[in-house]
């Protein structure tokens, strides 16, 4: 087992990476729930940092156990993400120019919209078990540990930020929030033929 410095420095690193669709994805909820409380923030930061842990945790079991049919499915993960971003995305768009004027207390994203953000935003880190594999089950649970405490931070910086810039912009950050997840989607989906 090596659990040297390097390997931390590079979990950190890969959670980094991997942690800025849901940073920008946590953006956009914030944007939307201005209110949002701190419970609420923790709940929505501690979804995304458990899919940024299960999803690489995945790609590792996937490569070390059934790595042909793991690589067949690679190809779909752009289109994926798109459809993802872009229905969530969408709602929100829609709510936001349907509802403008109407100020809603309940939190614009439910548990539903937060899973499916959550898998939309981390289904790219499935790869990540490619880069892991050489890890033995403990190595590679660490990893995916770190992967998800690095992104529960960034998710929550996120939020915070989104929150302040959601109290100023008041009724058109439900539109912007729409609109930023389906950028996203769609950085996620060009990208990868690039």
């Amino acid at each position: 087992m090596n659990l040297g410095i390097s390997f931390f420095v590079t979990s950190i690193m890969l959670g980094t990476g991997l942690a800025m669709d849901a940073f920008s994805v946590s953006l956009a909820n914030g944007l939307n729930e201005p209110t949002m409380k701190k419970s609420r923030m923790f709940g929505v930061a501690g979804i995304f940092s458990g899919f940024q842990f299960a999803m690489p945790m995945i790609g590792w079991i996937c490569v070390s156990t059934v790595a042909r049919l793991f690589g067949a499915f690679e190809k779909f993960i752009p289109w994926v993400a798109l459809i993802l971003l872009g229905y969530i995305g969408g709602k929100m768009l829609y709510e936001g120019i349907k509802c403008k004027e109407a100020e809603e207390e309940k939190p614009i994203v439910g548990l539903k919209g937060l899973l499916v953000q959550g898998v939309a935003t981390s289904i790219d880190a499935l790869s990540v078990g490619f880069t892991i594999s050489n890890y033995n089950l403990l190595e590679a649970t660490l990893a995916c540990l770190v992967i998800g405490v690095v992104t529960f931070f960034i998710c929550y910086v996120g939020l915070g930020i989104g929150k302040k810039a959601g109290t100023k912009l008041a009724g058109k950050a439900g539109i912007l929030g729409g609109v930023i997840l389906i950028f996203i989607g769609l950085e996620i989906f060009i990208t990868s033929f690039i």
